[in-house]
């Protein structure tokens, strides 16, 4: 597992959040399917896009037609259910590890998620994870997958992004880290430079 790539040559790693770093499969389900039984679309069709996706794009594709201020309030309440769920939300396995071996070996670390910050803020305040970079939704003229959000946070390390790895978990995020330049790992099976079962594998990875 890693193909070619040899991971000692990373500079910097770049984490999607939601699924990758925090587990929070459960919160998101459960948000998105209020929010689609209060605005009439079937659970099925909400869960299909709404992981990985910016809130605002997914609410634009399940429902065009409401207005402007239509979306907004769409957007706050999807937001609010968001927020106030994160009773389990946790590390997923190997996060807290992983985290440890980069800032051991001197690899800066940086996130960008497709959440707002207030969000954001939220769940990895729950998780236990404290990024010294942060890039968010709210930083980004264009979320996933334009890769706007990996370069910047690839600019606020100072690291190339050719030099730079972005573990995702999803195949929009996965799109934004591939138009970015960077190397790719892909957990829960997606294809990518390196496929992980989990991020204890990339643990090894560093350290083997």
């Amino acid at each position: 597992m890693g193909g070619a790539v040899n991971v000692r040559e990373i500079r910097a790693v770049l984490f999607d959040m939601d699924g990758t770093l925090v587990d929070s499969d459960a919160v998101v389900d459960r948000s998105w399917s209020t929010w689609g039984t209060e605005y009439g679309v079937p659970v099925a069709e909400v869960l299909a896009v709404a992981h990985g996706n910016p809130a605002a794009a997914t609410i634009a594709q399940l429902r065009p037609d409401l207005s402007a201020a239509e979306r907004v309030a769409a957007n706050a309440r999807v937001l609010q259910l968001e927020v106030d769920d994160v009773s389990d939300v946790v590390p997923t396995a190997g996060a807290l590890e992983l985290i440890a071996t980069l800032e051991r070996i001197g690899v800066p670390w940086a996130i960008y998620t497709s959440a707002p910050a207030q969000l954001a803020k939220v769940r990895l305040d729950a998780a236990g994870i404290a990024p010294s970079v942060l890039v968010t939704i709210d930083d980004v003229s264009h979320g996933k997958p334009d890769p706007e959000g990996y370069l910047r946070a690839a600019e606020l390390l100072s690291v190339p992004i050719a030099d730079c790895l972005v573990v995702e978990d999803t195949p929009v995020g996965l799109a934004a880290g591939k138009a970015s330049g960077a190397t790719t790992a892909g957990v829960k099976g997606i294809p990518a430079d390196i496929r992980l079962p989990d991020l204890h594998r990339l643990v090894q990875l560093f350290t083997e």
